[in-house]
C-alpha cells in the first residue's frame, strides 16, 4: 500500500526483509558453497590412507570401552589425541555405522565458521564486497576446500587456532583487560591442543609474542600468558595424561609424550622433509590464488605498508607459523593450515591498493589461463587405460565449466576497464560449481580411491563360497579394511605365500597387474585391484 508523507507526496514503502531473507542475503554464497559440496559428502567413499584407518581405531576403542588410550589392530596409537576420534565414535554410537555425511560436518561446519569469524573480525578494515571476495578465495583455495570434506582433525584445530588468536586480539587491542577473553584464550589454545596436538599450543604461543616483541609491548606478556593461561592448560593437561596413564599406562603416556612429540619436532621418523619445504608446497596449496596472495604479501612488505595493528597482526601470525613450521622437522602440506586464513585475508586487505596495477592482472591472469587449459588436459588423460575414470559426463562437465570461466576471466581482464574482483568472483563461482559436478562423478571414481566396492564384492565371493577368510597381498592399507569387512584380514607378505597351501578356502584381493601370479579360472575386477577365491 502507498502512504501519504506531510508534503502529500505518495511513496511506496520498501518490504522489510524476514529474519530468513536477511540471513540468507549475508550467507548466500556459503549456503550455496554447502550445497554445492553435498554430493561428495555423501557420495564419497573412505580413503584408505587416514580415514578408514580412524574408523578402524574408533570400533577398536568401542569395543575395547576406552576413551584415552587407543590401539589399532592391537598396536598402541598415540599420533593423535582422543578429540576427533571421539567424533567418529560419537558417529558409529548414533548411526550403528560410520556415515560420511555426519563426519565430514566436523571438518565443513569447523571451516564455514573460520571464515565468518575472519569475515567479522576484518569489518572495521575491510567493506563488505572486499570481505566477501575474501571468503570466496578462502573457501576456494585447493588445501582449504580438500580439508573442509575431508575427515581429518587439522580444519578443528585451525578454528581452535582462531578463536584463541581472535581472543588475544581483543585483549591486545582493549584498554582495560577483557575478563571473557581471558578466559576464552587458553580454553581454545587447549582444544587446539587436544585436538592435534603441539601444533595448537606452538602456532599461538610464537605468534602472539613475536606480535609483542613487535609492537614493544613484551612486557605485557604476563597479560596474556600469565596464571590464568598456564593454569587453565596445566589442569586440562594433568586430567588429560592422567585418564591416559589409567587407561594405557607409563608406555602409552611416554610414547604419547615423546615419542610423538619431541621425536618429530627434532628429528621426525615420519614426513622428514627440508626446511624450504613449504616455500614449494605454498602454490598448490593455495592454488588458484597463491600468485594472487604470495604477490601481494610480497609487495606490502616490499613497500612496508604494515601499518595497522590488524594488519601487523595478520602479518604476524602467517610469517610466524610458516617460519616456525619450516623449522619443524615432520612436515605436510596440511599442517600449514593456521596460516592460510590470515594469509587471504591479509592479502586482500591490500587488493584495493594494488587492484589497478598491471602486475595483479598478470597474476590473476596465471590461474584463469590454467582453468582455460584443464579441459583439453582431462581428454588427453582420459585417453590412458589407468585412467579410464576420468570418462565420465560430470568429469567432463567441471572441466567445461573451469574452461569456459577461465576464458571470461582472461577476457574481462583484457578490457580497457579491468575489474579483478569480478574475475576473482568469477573463478570463485566456476570452481564451486565444479565441485558440485564432479561429486555426481564420486561413483564411477570411488573404485579408485577407496575400499568400500572393493570390499562389497569381496563379501558377496565369501557368501557365496561360505567362508570368512580374508587375505589382501600389495594392497595399500590393507588392514583397515576390517572396517567394511566385519572380520579381520591377513596380509600377505609375498605371493609365494599365497600360492601355497598355507591360504585355502580364502578370499584375496590384489592389484590387477599381479593375477598373473595366480593360475585361476575366475577373478572379479574393482578399480586397479581384484579379487580372486583361493581353494
Amino acid at each position: 500500500m502507498f502512504q501519504v508523507l506531510k508534503n502529500g507526496l505518495f511513496y511506496k514503502p520498501e518490504k522489510k526483509l524476514s529474519m530468513a531473507a536477511k540471513f540468507f542475503e549475508k550467507n548466500a554464497y556459503y549456503i550455496v558453497f554447502c550445497l554445492a559440496l553435498l554430493p561428495i559428502l555423501v557420495l564419497r567413499d573412505f580413503t584408505p590412507t587416514n580415514e578408514l584407518r580412524y574408523l578402524s581405531i574408533a570400533d577398536e576403542a568401542l569395543r575395547n570401552h576406552t576413551f584415552f588410550s587407543f590401539t589399532n589392530h592391537g598396536e598402541p596409537y598415540t599420533d593423535k589425541p582422543p578429540l576427533y576420534l571421539w567424533f567418529v565414535m560419537l558417529s558409529k554410537w548414533l548411526f550403528n555405522s560410520h556415515q560420511m555425511l555426519f563426519l565430514s560436518l566436523v571438518s565443513l561446519i569447523p571451516a564455514i565458521a573460520i571464515v565468518k569469524i575472519m569475515d567479522k573480525w576484518t569489518e572495521p578494515e575491510l567493506g563488505e564486497n572486499n570481505r566477501n571476495i575474501a571468503g570466496m578465495m578462502l573457501l576456494t583455495s585447493a588445501f582449504f576446500t580438500g580439508l573442509a570434506v575431508t575427515l581429518r582433525m587439522d580444519m578443528l584445530m585451525c578454528l581452535f587456532i582462531v578463536l584463541a588468536l581472535r581472543s588475544f586480539y581483543q585483549m591486545a587491542t582493549t584498554p582495560q583487560l577483557d575478563k571473557k577473553a581471558s578466559w576464552l584464550f587458553p580454553i581454545y589454545i587447549f582444544l587446539a591442543i587436544f585436538t592435534k596436538g603441539p601444533v595448537g599450543l606452538l602456532v599461538p604461543l610464537c605468534s602472539t609474542v613475536v606480535f609483542l616483541l613487535w609492537t614493544r609491548k613484551i612486557k605485557q606478556i604476563g597479560k596474556y600468558w600469565g596464571w590464568r593461561t598456564w593454569g587453565v592448560l596445566l589442569v586440562g593437561c594433568i586430567i588429560w595424561f592422567s585418564a591416559v596413564f589409567l587407561e594405557g599406562g607409563k608406555d602409552y603416556l611416554n610414547n604419547l609424550l615423546f615419542h610423538q612429540t619431541l621425536d618429530r619436532a627434532v628429528n621426525s621418523f615420519r614426513h622428514q622433509e627440508p626446511f624450504y619445504y613449504y616455500c614449494k608446497t605454498i602454490w598448490y596449496s593455495l592454488a588458484p590464488w597463491s600468485f594472487l596472495v604470495v604477490g601481494l604479501l610480497v609487495a606490502a612488505l616490499g613497500k612496508r605498508l604494515i601499518l595497522t595493528q590488524l594488519q601487523r597482526f595478520y602479518c604476524t601470525v602467517a610469517l610466524t607459523t610458516f617460519i616456525v613450521l619450516s623449522l619443524i622437522s615432520s612436515k605436510l602440506e596440511i599442517y600449514m593450515l593456521p596460516a592460510f586464513p590470515f594469509m587471504v585475508y591479509l592479502a586482500v586487505l591490500y587488493l584495493p591498493r594494488f587492484k589497478d596495477k598491471v602486475w595483479i592482472n598478470i597474476l590473476f591472469a596465471i590461474p584463469a589461463a590454467l582453468f582455460v587449459i584443464v579441459l583439453p588436459t582431462v581428454i588427453f588423460l582420459s585417453l590412458f587405460s589407468d585412467l579410464t575414470y576420468l570418462r565420465h559426463w560430470a568429469v567432463y562437465a567441471a572441466a567445461a565449466i573451469l574452461a569456459a570461466s577461465g576464458l571470461m576471466a582472461l577476457h574481462n581482464i583484457s578490457r580497457l576497464q579491468k575489474d579483478v574482483y569480478v574475475g576473482i568472483r568469477m573463478l570463485a563461482i566456476s570452481f564451486t560449481c565444479t565441485l558440485y559436478m564432479l561429486g555426481w562423478a564420486l561413483p564411477s571414481i570411488n573404485p579408485w580411491i577407496g575400499y568400500k566396492d572393493l570390499c562389497q564384492t569381496a563379501q558377496n565371493i565369501a557368501e557365496r563360497k561360505e567362508t570368512t577368510n580374508f587375505a589382501a597381498w600389495n594392497v595399500r592399507r590393507a588392514e583397515n579394511i576390517d572396517v567394511y569387512l566385519g572380520n579381520p584380514v591377513q596380509i600377505i607378505p609375498d605371493s609365494e605365500e599365497a600360492k601355497t597351501h598355507l591360504l585355502h578356502n580364502t578370499v584375496l584381493m590384489l592389484p590387477v597387474s599381479h593375477l598373473s601370479s595366480f593360475e585361476i579360472k575366475e577373478s572379479w575386477t574393482v578399480g586397479k585391484y581384484a579379487v580372486i577365491f583361493l581353494e
